[in-house]
């Protein structure tokens, strides 16, 4: 199996790609750590090779950093991913955030009733919390109970997910956008 891996710039900053035979295997946010993006997906993906994308990886890279620019409201559902062996549970809540679009906002608890686990809110957050693809899994949009902006495991926590948020004109926490 082929691993590739390659850095892309965004409007919030350096992000990464892995990708294998069957899809995205993992997507970086910017990072302040000193090995920069190139030694995180090394750390992350050691057994891949820094290449240039195929066409299919290419074409989902601008979809994102367009998506990130504000330029578009692409929801990306269609971005082939490989979850490798994530659990079933894991999977279920990843292909449900998929559905929420940029600009929408749903939450931990709404997710759970979904898969029809009304309890599993916090589940739901430990699933989205090892999500191997944000952006593409907008983890970004889901929001704790009342649109309360909790948790976000990406390298700038919360204010990341803040301003991945105004960058696709939601509303959140009872307010609208800024811009």
């Amino acid at each position: 199996m082929t691993l590739g891996m390659t850095g892309f710039h965004t409007a919030i900053g350096e992000c990464g790609v892995a990708w294998g035979d069957d899809g995205i295997r993992s997507v970086m946010l910017p990072s302040h750590s000193e090995l920069g993006i190139a030694g995180e997906l090394r750390k992350r993906h050691g057994d891949g090779e820094p290449l240039p994308p195929p066409s299919p990886i290419q074409q989902a890279i601008d979809r994102m950093v367009r998506l990130l620019a504000g330029e578009s409201a692409d929801d990306l559902r269609d971005v082939a991913i490989d979850f490798g062996e994530a659990s079933d549970f894991s999977r279920q809540v990843w292909e449900i955030t998929r559905t929420v679009g940029p600009g929408e906002t749903t939450t931990y608890g709404e997710i759970a009733r979904q898969l029809g686990q009304p309890h599993a809110a916090r589940e739901v957050g430990q699933a989205l919390g090892r999500n191997p693809v944000p952006i593409i899994v907008p983890c970004h949009r889901v929001l704790g109970a009342g649109g309360k902006l909790v948790g976000f495991s990406a390298p700038g926590g919360v204010h990341t997910k803040i301003r991945m948020l105004h960058i696709e004109g939601a509303a959140f926490e009872g307010q609208p956008a800024l811009f």
